[in-house]
């Protein structure tokens, strides 16, 4: 009897835990779907002329976006490990970044004037990109571990190549900040090349043709991006289809 409240009531936090991740997953895709609709059809103003009142509103707006994005992400990854160091490492490195950024590039005032914007640029992207990459090497361990198919499991695959695409996109955004016209044409930096590199990205992910002409390490990190996609579609429909679902687990025990 002991042993079957022990065991009912280990079954009751693993559900709510992944109803938690479940959430968090959705909650995160959607914003995801937000941010890569928003950054792919609203960026024309900004790419004509980003010092007007137009383009400084969708800046404000994106950066809001960017803010509850990286909040998110912190939320997740809570539910993805144990380690205190790494949650609190993570958190101090975003709050700085994003901070940093925000004071600096806010087009309606500048608290930070720093005259070396391309460095203020690498340096927040360079934070930003590894903290993507952790995220997503804890939330696809998360998918391809466990016994069952949950909802949990669906909405992190989704928000994993989904999140893929954007940290590619990041990684793209870096190196042409190290050296300008890295695409194939020069951009503005800042929010106008870093529209341009999430375009550049979702057009590998999705086989479209992206109509540029990168340089050759961006190509072959493109390609290197490609075929992932393709590899992770593959991986993903392989586990998740062969996974029995909760219901089935529960009637079969």
């Amino acid at each position: 009897m002991l042993f079957s409240s022990f065991s009912l009531k280990n079954l009751l936090s693993l559900r709510e835990l992944e109803q938690e991740k479940a959430k968090d997953y959705r909650n995160i895709v959607i914003l995801q779907v937000v941010i890569i609709t928003f950054g792919l059809t609203l960026t024309q103003p900004i790419l004509e002329d980003s010092k007007s009142e137009l383009s400084k509103f969708i800046i404000t707006v994106f950066s809001f976006f960017g803010v509850l994005y990286t909040y998110l992400l912190c939320d997740l990854l809570r539910n993805l490990t144990r380690s205190k160091l790494l949650l609190i490492t993570i958190y101090s490195l975003l709050i700085g970044s994003v901070g940093l950024g925000l004071l600096a590039e806010f087009p309606y005032y500048q608290v930070i004037l720093i005259s070396n914007r391309q460095a203020l640029l690498l340096f927040v992207h360079g934070l930003l990109f590894p903290i993507e990459v952790i995220v997503i090497v804890h939330a696809m361990r998360d998918i391809f571990t466990g016994s069952h198919l949950t909802s949990d499991k669906l909405w992190g695959a989704a928000c994993v190549f989904l999140m893929v695409g954007i940290s590619f996109g990041s990684l793209y955004d870096i190196l042409t900040i190290i050296k300008q016209g890295g695409l194939g044409k020069t951009i503005e930096l800042g929010f106008p090349n870093y529209s341009e590199c999430i375009n550049f990205s979702f057009c590998i992910l999705g086989g479209v043709d992206h109509g540029l002409e990168p340089e050759k390490l961006i190509r072959n990190i493109s390609t290197l991006e490609g075929v992932f996609g393709s590899l992770y579609g593959m991986l993903i429909i392989g586990k998740l289809l062969g996974l029995p679902r909760t219901e089935e687990k529960i009637t079969n025990s």
